[in-house]
């Protein structure tokens, strides 16, 4: 076993690793920015470095070899699906904690990975056979047929895609799918695949060492879901007939055994609800967030697995005979306001009740008085429950999320919650569009806003730029207001009396949909922002002219500034 492992990873997974490592009595060191300095794992961890960023795999793997680690474990997200991080790991002599470089790779390009589990008779979904440039696209998808969803070729966890319900929507849809990927992979190509409105997400776990062995450790399922983002998981996978249980299995297993993979990997399937007919989505080449699920129904600790096998142990002494014993359910514990549209909301837990109990963990990457940054996932951790069957399982999870007590930011628990008694998911009736079709969150109702009855009148000084709100033509008189600002910054203005669109949090813009002159209807996206690795479309309030454009894109933005201002 390697002495010490670096854990090049953040939040609630780098505080799993660590604990996996001080069980194996490894040596830790976790990376942190200084965005993220002081984090919990920096203070569970043996030894900190800081890396001016987590992408940047050269610093990382030097921080690795300047600390002594031997072993490099990537966690979830961020590097651990890179290939070429997985390389320079092992050519600067580290183990690698997960499958060869060259794995990575090949099921990484979700286009190559269709034809490799095409190949080893894993069935997929009609698509197109490579990277689709925008010039093709139409043809593409007549051919396909619609609805059909447009994906990032590169990456996962459900970013950089986009379903497309007919041909009018594609373009737009190419351009969304296409930036998202790009700010989440660096890699912006991607290509179609027909779209299963009505479906079931079910997963398989899988481990192989390097002797060629592969287990299979049972399945998940991880239907409710938003935009493509996992909220509950369980283990296993409930109401899933024994005939398709067996074929998931197997060419999960074909195709772990086809590909030489090692270490633990998951690989992701569809159910299309109408024929029950399954298709290969994509192999995930890393730990899964839901893991946890699968650990408490087989007794298998994934991660100490996982480094276990990465020193070379056959997989036989490393997991014996597993066997599925009861129903393990969790919920993703995220800071998003889900009355707002599951809007990313960062901040500070100001305070933190922990659930606890025989048949109950949480997996959380923040105490009391962390700070939660705008600049990385809003995931805090999770919470999980286990039973002897499902209803138990999910009534304890009901009852973990009611002690759950956070505050200082919003999270999704408390409409996790609701989900748990809804009659759909009790009875395994919903699907991937159910959150979204039909759960819903309940938002307070808006106030409602009405046209300026004030234009915007600029004028330049030499202090900069001079925003004076005047009123209209017919418009009773009001005292104008204004605000000078630097030239680069724009107007912030007064938008909670003009109604003029604002930043609902600090953000980046990566698109503006508007130009001045403008004539724009209620509801027309006006700028689209990014935080917290989600996109956040600014939209119009009401139907309006566009007077002014106070950003561009690449722009940083703080909350409750003025992004354009309408009449």
């Amino acid at each position: 076993m390697p002495g010490t492992v670096l854990v090049a990873n953040r939040g609630e997974v780098a505080v799993r690793i660590v604990r996996a490592c001080r069980e194996l009595g490894l040596r830790s060191i976790a990376i942190h920015t200084d965005v993220d300095a002081g984090s919990l794992v920096t203070r569970r961890a043996d030894a900190a470095v800081s890396v001016t960023s987590y992408l940047d795999a050269e610093a990382v793997v030097r921080a690795a070899v300047d600390g002594g680690a031997r072993a490099v474990h990537p966690g979830y997200g961020l590097l651990a699906e890179d290939a070429g991080f997985a390389r320079a790991v092992a050519e600067a002599g580290l183990v690698f904690v997960g499958p060869p470089a060259e794995v990575v790779a090949a099921m990484g390009d979700k286009v190559r990975a269709r034809a490799l589990a095409r190949d080893a008779g894993v069935p997929v979904l009609d698509g197109t056979d490579g990277p689709v440039p925008p010039g093709t696209a139409r043809e593409a998808a007549a051919r396909i047929g619609f609805p059909l969803l447009v994906k990032a070729a590169h990456g996962g966890g459900g970013r950089g895609m986009r379903v497309v319900a007919g041909p009018g929507d594609l373009d737009d849809a190419l351009a969304a799918a296409g930036r998202e990927a790009t700010a989440a992979f660096g890699r912006g190509a991607v290509f179609l695949e027909r779209h299963v409105a009505r479906a079931r997400h079910v997963e398989v776990q899988v481990l192989a060492d390097h002797h060629g062995a592969v287990a299979v450790l049972g399945d998940r399922d991880c239907t409710v879901q938003r935009r493509h983002q996992k909220l509950l998981e369980e283990a296993p996978a409930p109401d899933l007939p024994d005939a398709v249980r067996a074929e998931l299995h197997a060419a999960s297993r074909r195709l772990a055994a086809a590909v030489g993979y090692r270490g633990a990997g998951t690989v992701e399937f569809l159910l299309d609800r109408d024929t029950g007919a399954p298709a290969f989505l994509e192999m995930n080449t890393r730990l899964q967030v839901e893991h946890g699920v699968t650990e408490m129904v087989t007794g298998v600790d994934l991660v100490v697995a996982q480094l276990r096998l990465a020193a070379g142990e056959e997989l036989a002494a490393v997991v014996g005979d597993v066997e599925v014993r009861g129903h393990a359910v969790q919920a993703r514990i995220a800071a998003e306001d889900p009355g707002a549209g599951f809007r990313p909301a960062p901040g500070r837990v100001s305070a933190l009740s922990v659930p606890s109990g025989p048949w109950v963990r949480a997996d959380l990457g923040v105490e009391a008085g962390d700070a939660v940054p705008g600049a990385y996932d809003s995931l805090l951790g999770k919470v999980l429950a286990w039973g002897p069957d499902r209803a138990t399982a999910v009534a304890r999870l009901a009852g973990a999320l009611d002690d759950l007590d956070v505050t200082g930011v919003p999270t999704t628990a408390s409409y996790l919650r609701t989900v748990l008694d809804r009659p759909g998911y009790a009875a395994m009736a919903h699907d991937t569009g159910s959150v979204e079709r039909d759960w819903a969150p309940v938002a307070a109702p808006a106030a409602p806003v009405t046209p300026s009855a004030t234009r915007t009148v600029r004028l330049a000084t030499d202090r900069g730029p001079l925003a004076l709100r005047v009123p209209r033509h017919g418009a009773p008189a009001t005292r104008p207001e204004s605000e000078a600002a630097a030239p680069s910054a724009g107007i912030p203005g007064a938008a909670a009396a003009t109604g003029d669109p604002v930043a609902p949090m600090d953000a980046t813009v990566v698109d503006v949909a508007v130009k001045a002159g403008d004539d724009v209807a209620a509801g027309a996206v006006l700028v689209v922002l990014e935080a917290m690795k989600m996109e956040l479309p600014v939209r119009a309030p009401h139907a309006a002219r566009v007077d002014a454009v106070n950003v561009a894109p690449g722009d940083r933005v703080t909350a409750g500034s003025a992004l354009v201002v309408m009449s």
